[in-house]
């Protein structure tokens, strides 16, 4: 039996959004004007700054966060939710707003990331679509600045499709690209992003062939000398001489899949060099993460192709990131900050602005102005310090500059020019508190 696909978001969410929903039309609550927040507590893997990814995704998918015919009768047939709840979904469109840091923006304990104002039945139900999104995107690009850092000036590749779900792999590659990798393995990320792709032969390439050698002639014929050949399958030392020996001292590159990579680079430039293929570049492989990038920061390394750390999110695949409540009207009308107080999962109430305070144009810290309402914060300035939130969705009109290809661009660019504020702390790899506190300041 064929089930018909449809391009929805509405379910991609946990059943209690919608039990919520339901018990809110119920009691009246429902139409309350609500701001909810998305941050996060703490840093994943005592990291010293987080990356901000997935917002345009987030966008698109809000887009699409529709009850259509097909969602609507499997809410019917599962008796999810009641008559009135079903007709309420019917015309779900998320008419609110929403704020947040550019996507790109680094963020530390507490920012809020992303803040969503609206009746309670406009937000509510966006938490696990918004959670789902932000805390992969972001625990991935988190992991790739930092081999982009530890990689300095040498190109990176995302190549990790095979270690990640179908369309987990695609985000990947997304996020991975607006933290600073050059490139991607995987074809619909190029298609649907715009990302440049990258990839020539596997091993098995060489084993289809009667020798190495037939392997090397039939790629060169195919994509000429300017190609990567992979030079390891057998003995690598041979492999660099077959491959010179085929292609000539004009080859592009050979790649190195496996051994020690600081000896076996070594060893493969010389050999290059004294075969006279002196312009022939090295790219390495081979379970790579930003420990093992910053480990050849010395080796004659050209590139790198980084593939399960990275879509893994280099072992903290989430980036821990939550959505709460932290304002709402009350039955008086008036604005009421609100907090989760629970024992280490304690929340900050109240609607906030962000700024990224700098000095000499090093970040020194992260300040949240809090006010319980709207009318208190107005539009805040702040003379020593860089706005951080920007209007991403206005009255439920989304910013389509956030979106597609040209979205993901500008969020590469945001992110490499405001990394650029990182103290010098920041940039090491070893396990430490965030690189700047975050400083909560209250608005009268």
């Amino acid at each position: 039996m064929l089930i018909a696909m449809t391009a929805s978001s509405a379910l991609k969410t946990d059943r209690y959004e919608l039990t919520m929903l339901e018990a809110a039309l119920r009691d009246g609550t429902a139409a309350r004007q609500s701001v909810f927040e998305l941050f996060s507590r703490r840093l994943s893997g005592g990291r010293r700054f987080g990356v901000v990814a997935g917002t345009g995704r987030l966008l698109s998918l809000l887009r699409d966060f529709r009850f259509g015919e097909d969602e609507l009768r499997y809410l019917r047939d599962a008796k999810v939710v009641d008559a009135a709840t079903h007709r309420y979904l019917e015309g779900y469109r998320f008419s609110g707003t929403i704020r947040g840091y550019r996507e790109g923006e680094l963020y530390f304990p507490g920012s809020p990331i992303l803040t969503v104002e609206g009746t309670f039945a406009d937000a509510v139900i966006l938490e696990t679509l918004a959670l789902s999104v932000l805390n992969h995107d972001s625990a991935v690009a988190t992991a790739a600045s930092r081999m982009s850092i530890a990689a300095g000036e040498r190109p990176l590749a995302e190549m990790g499709s095979r270690r990640a779900a179908e369309d987990s792999a695609v985000a990947a590659a997304r996020a991975a690209f607006i933290a600073g990798f050059g490139a991607t393995s995987n074809l619909e990320a190029g298609r649907t992003w715009g990302i440049p792709t990258m990839g020539t032969a596997a091993h098995s390439w060489t084993l289809l062939h009667d020798s190495e050698e037939d392997a090397f002639r039939a790629q060169i014929d195919a994509l000429g000398t300017s190609t990567t050949l992979l030079v390891d399958t057998y003995d690598i030392r041979r492999g660099v001489e077959t491959a010179i020996r085929v292609a000539g001292t004009e080859l592009g590159g050979v790649r190195i899949d496996s051994g020690d990579l600081p000896i076996m680079a070594a060893e493969v430039r010389a050999q290059l060099d004294e075969l006279g293929a002196i312009g022939t570049k090295i790219t390495v492989t081979s379970d790579l993460d930003e420990y093992a990038i910053a480990a050849l920061a010395a080796s004659p390394v050209d590139s790198y192709g980084v593939g399960t750390s990275v879509v893994t999110g280099s072992g903290y695949p989430t980036a821990s990131m939550v959505y709460k409540l932290v304002a709402r009207q009350g039955s008086d009308g008036g604005w009421v900050a609100v907090a989760k107080a629970s024992a280490d999962k304690a929340s900050k109430g109240g609607r906030k602005a962000a700024f990224r305070i700098l000095a000499d144009g090093v970040a020194q810290s992260e300040r949240v102005l809090v006010a319980d309402g709207f009318e208190e914060l107005g539009v805040q300035e702040s003379s020593d310090g860089r706005a951080l939130q920007v209007t991403l969705v206005e009255g439920g009109e989304i910013d389509t500059a956030y979106e597609g290809p040209a979205g993901t661009v500008a969020a590469r660019e945001h992110h490499l020019k405001v990394r650029e504020e990182l103290p010098v702390r920041a940039l090491a790899l070893s396990k430490s508190d965030p690189a700047i506190p975050t400083e909560f300041v209250d608005v009268a």
